[in-house]
C-alpha cells in the first residue's frame, strides 16, 4: 500500500510587498495564482499604486503610510522590497533594527553589490535573514495596473545569496518563485552586476541614446513615422523607459555601466571607420554567430 505524502506545513503565511508597482503586484498575484493562502500586505509611497494593487487583488490589505508598513514588517513572515535600488538601501537599514530571528527579507533590485554588502551586514548575524533577488521581467512601462500574475514565467530570478546555508524560510521563498514559473540562478553580486551591465543596462542606454539622438535630428518629422519600420521600433523599444526606472540602476552601477558604454563606443568606432573594408563583413559574422545562439 502507498504511502501517503507527508504535508511539510507552510512557514511563510504573512508577507509584506514594499513597492506595489508592476513587480511588487505582480508578485502578488503570482503568489496567489500559485496557491499562496496566507496573507499579502502591501505599502507604496504612491497612494494610486497602492490602492490599485489592492482593488485588483495583488494584497489583501495595505498600509496607508510608511510607519504603519514599518509595524507591519514586525509580523511578516518575508518583507518584498520591490522598489528602486535607493529606497532599497534605505528600507534595510530601517528593518534591520525591528525584525527578530525567523523572517526574511528578500528584494527584486535591478543591482545587487550596494544591496548585498548592506544586507549582510545587517543580517549575517543570528536575527532576521536577507536573500538578494532579480528578476529579469519587466515592462516598459510601470505601475500596478500593468501587472499581471504571469509576468515570471518563463524569466530568470537571480539570487545574490552570501550566506552559504539558506534557512527553511529562504527555501520556501525560492519555492515559491519556482512555482510562479521563473527559473532560478546563484550568482556572485559583483558578477551579477556585471552581467547585468552588459545583457540589460547597455541595450537600455544604447536605446535610449538612439531615440533621443532621433528625438534631436527629426523631432516629429512624419516621414520618420512613415519609413522608420520594425528595426526603428524594435531598437527604440526600451526608449521608451522613464528616467524614474533606471536613475538608481545608473547610480548604483556606474562603473561597469561605464565601462560597457566605453566599449560600445569604440566598437562603433571601428565600424564607422571599416564601412568600406571587409572588416565589417567581419563584423556582421561576429553579430549573426552570437543571434545563432540565442
Amino acid at each position: 500500500m502507498a504511502e501517503t505524502p507527508v504535508q511539510i506545513e507552510s512557514k511563510i503565511t504573512r508577507i509584506l510587498i514594499v513597492g506595489t508597482g508592476l513587480i511588487g503586484a505582480s508578485t502578488g498575484l503570482a503568489l496567489k495564482a500559485a496557491g499562496f493562502k496566507g496573507h499579502i500586505s502591501g505599502w507604496d509611497a504612491t497612494r494610486v499604486e497602492r490602492l490599485t494593487a489592492l482593488e485588483m487583488g495583488a494584497v489583501d490589505e495595505v498600509a496607508s503610510s510608511r510607519e504603519e508598513a514599518l509595524s507591519v514588517a514586525r509580523h511578516a513572515h518575508v518583507i518584498v522590497l520591490a522598489i528602486p535600488v535607493m529606497g532599497i538601501l534605505d528600507w534595510l537599514l530601517e528593518l534591520a533594527p525591528v525584525l527578530r530571528s525567523g523572517q526574511l527579507v528578500t528584494d527584486v533590485g535591478s543591482t545587487k553589490l550596494q544591496i548585498a554588502e548592506l544586507g549582510q551586514g545587517l543580517f549575517g548575524g543570528g536575527g532576521a535573514r536577507f536573500l538578494p533577488g532579480h528578476p529579469m521581467a519587466g515592462k516598459e512601462s510601470g505601475g500596478a495596473a500593468l501587472a499581471e500574475a504571469g509576468l515570471f514565467r518563463g524569466a530568470m530570478w537571480l539570487f545574490t545569496p552570501f550566506a552559504e546555508e539558506m534557512d527553511e524560510l529562504a527555501v520556501e521563498w525560492r519555492s515559491w518563485v519556482a512555482k510562479f514559473g521563473a527559473r532560478t540562478l546563484d550568482l556572485d553580486a559583483a558578477r551579477h552586476d556585471e552581467l547585468c551591465a552588459w545583457v540589460s543596462h547597455l541595450p537600455q542606454m544604447l536605446s535610449t541614446a538612439l531615440a533621443a539622438l532621433l528625438e534631436d535630428r527629426f523631432g516629429d518629422a512624419p516621414e520618420i513615422a512613415a519609413i522608420g519600420g520594425r528595426a526603428l521600433r524594435e531598437t527604440t523599444r526600451l526608449g521608451a523607459s522613464p528616467y524614474s526606472m533606471w536613475r538608481d540602476v545608473a547610480m548604483s552601477n556606474t562603473d561597469p555601466i561605464a565601462e560597457t558604454l566605453f566599449a560600445l563606443e569604440q566598437r562603433l568606432a571601428h565600424v564607422r571607420e571599416n564601412l568600406k573594408t571587409p572588416a565589417l563583413r567581419d563584423e556582421f559574422a561576429l553579430a549573426n554567430r552570437f543571434r545563432a545562439r540565442r
